[in-house]
């Protein structure tokens, strides 16, 4: 399953369950998942925009993206905590992707992404940072 595919899985799944009421956020569960797509939003800007980029900087706003999903798995628990383990979990590709040329050897398994691996990425981050915003709406 690609990222995009698998953030779309989660993301479902947690609007299933708001709307059936199986999951019911607390305030303090509402202003992290808000707070988390709004950085977000700031971290990967719009398609049009992103795809402009130098890979390296495309690479270093979905790294950002990661960061903020670790930042507010680190103040949550329960659903909200494994909805975003889970989220990170499905986006660890870009963990292995390098934008700059291994000049002089050694790469630590990292490979470059495709343009659209990036597109991919970046879908994906953008559905879960709709998913959040969802989540902090509720």
């Amino acid at each position: 399953m690609d990222m995009r595919a698998a953030i779309e899985s989660l993301a479902g799944e947690a609007e299933r369950q708001l709307r059936d009421e199986a999951w019911v956020p607390d305030a303090a569960d509402r202003v992290v998942a808000a707070k988390a797509a709004a950085d977000l939003h700031a971290a990967l800007g719009v398609p049009h925009v992103q795809e402009t980029l130098p890979g390296v900087d495309r690479l270093a706003h979905l790294r950002e993206s990661l960061a903020v999903l670790a930042i507010a798995l680190a103040h949550v628990h329960g659903r909200l905590a494994w909805f975003l383990g889970a989220a990170a979990t499905a986006l660890t590709p870009i963990l292995h992707w390098r934008a700059l040329s291994p000049e002089d050897g050694v790469t630590f398994g990292t490979v470059q992404p495709t343009p659209q691996q990036y597109r991919e990425a970046e879908d994906a981050i953008r559905r879960l940072q709709s998913a959040l915003a969802d989540i902090g709406a509720v």
